[in-house]
């Protein structure tokens, strides 16, 4: 990630990265009689890196 300052279009690809990181919810495991467990799409921050 950049050093310094985050411009405003990079701060807000960034929020919306950190809203998409997300389990699944509990509602949706009870609705699929636990097929869905995980979120194909989480990110820890460590691993993968964002391209923002």
């Amino acid at each position: 990630m950049a050093r310094g300052k985050n411009t405003k279009g990079r701060k807000i690809r960034l929020t919306k990265a950190n809203k998409q990181n997300r389990r699944i919810p509990a509602w949706v495991m009870a609705k699929t009689n636990r097929n869905v467990r995980t979120h194909p799409k989480r990110r820890h921050w460590r691993r993968t890196k964002l391209k923002v």
